[in-house]
């Protein structure tokens, strides 16, 4: 029987208890529903002896997940942000419990994986990515900082791809997501449908052994070298001067999107990356992340960020501050502080 809950299907497929992220419209961006939705489905199924493993896929044919519903962000932000922040909280909650299931949590991540997409595959205990994977953390180009665990793994790539994809925001490949450490297998996107079904039929081990195969070589590896130079100065605005000391290419391209962004979202994600890679745990990163989010819900720069971006559509936001030299330490700082209701975790923060 296929049960939906709020734009979520679940059902129990042979062995297999399947969600399938359901608001293919809006590329199944995530609501407080899906996420309630997907939490009862793992607590419905963690203790089912008839239910061996999950697999998490995305209706429609753009993508897993493209984030969370920003433009509620943004009218909630108007009225206090209340809802947004419940809603925070028990997204942060649904991502450290993925990364503890008990059982083999399958997250097919096709197409476009973005911000909370990412949140709800990129813990996950197999981790597929596909050739049409588009995955990315965009969240400074609306004002935001990097959030569902994402600063986790920014922390722990290879070098300094993280802080590339942080600042940048924009998507990388299937492979370069394996290469990364925000995946484990490829299986091409023609065979999905073979995959999903011997998932149910097989498991996943023989699923993965049947259709996986070989990532092409990512590209953004092949890069390392001006990457790992560029970004490891101290300050975004040293960063986009080195970036901006190459002639022509992609480290230009690279700093002509840098300087689009939100510059004390910049400052504060380059901030946030770095101490999430001090943090021993994913659950200390997402305490850590519930804070900067809850300061962004404060800011001026998410609300503007998002109304220039999907509410007016004029593309034209205006940041405060204007620019990086702006962005004093104690701003930057302002954005760690405790709060009055901290995240709380079923599992203890070390």
């Amino acid at each position: 029987m296929t049960i939906e809950f709020d734009h979520i299907l679940t059902r129990v497929d042979g062995n297999v208890g399947r969600v399938v992220l359901n608001r293919p419209k809006a590329i199944n961006s995530l609501t407080n529903g899906m996420v309630a939705g997907l939490a009862k489905a793992l607590d419905d199924w963690e203790y089912d002896d008839a239910v061996h493993a999950v697999l998490l896929t995305g209706a429609g044919e753009r993508g897993l997940c493209a984030g969370g519903d920003v433009v509620a962000i943004y009218h909630d932000a108007q009225v206090g942000g209340a809802e947004t922040r419940a809603f925070w909280h028990d997204e942060y909650v649904l991502n450290a419990r993925i990364a503890r299931y008990p059982k083999p949590y399958v997250a097919v991540m096709d197409g476009i994986v973005l911000g909370g997409g990412v949140g709800v595959s990129a813990h996950a205990g197999i981790r597929v990515v596909t050739d049409t994977t588009k995955m990315g953390m965009p969240e400074v180009g609306i004002g935001f900082i990097p959030d569902v665990g994402g600063t986790y793994l920014l922390a722990r790539t290879p070098g300094l791809l993280g802080v590339h994809a942080a600042l940048t925001g924009a998507p990388f490949s299937g492979a370069d997501a394996i290469a990364m450490g925000f995946a484990d297998h490829f299986v091409p996107h023609d065979v999905l449908a073979a995959f999903t079904a011997a998932v149910v039929s097989d498991g996943p081990a023989a699923a993965l052994s049947a259709q996986a195969i070989e990532p092409p070589p990512s590209p953004l590896v092949a890069q390392r070298h001006w990457i790992d130079d560029c970004y490891a100065h101290e300050t975004v605005t040293e960063v986009l001067a080195a970036l901006r000391s190459h002639d022509a290419g992609p480290p230009i391209d690279a700093a002509n999107l840098i300087a689009s962004r939100s510059p004390i979202a910049l400052a504060v994600t380059l901030e946030a990356v770095r101490r999430a890679g001090e943090l021993n745990s994913l659950e200390a990163v997402l305490r850590q992340e519930f804070r900067t989010s809850c300061a962004a819900l404060r800011s001026h720069d998410l609300v503007e960020g998002i109304r220039a971006l999907l509410v007016d559509k004029d593309r034209t936001p205006i940041w405060s501050p204007t620019s990086l030299s702006d962005v004093t330490p104690e701003r930057i700082d302002a954005y760690f502080a405790p709060l009055e209701r901290d995240l709380t975790l079923p599992i203890a923060v070390r």
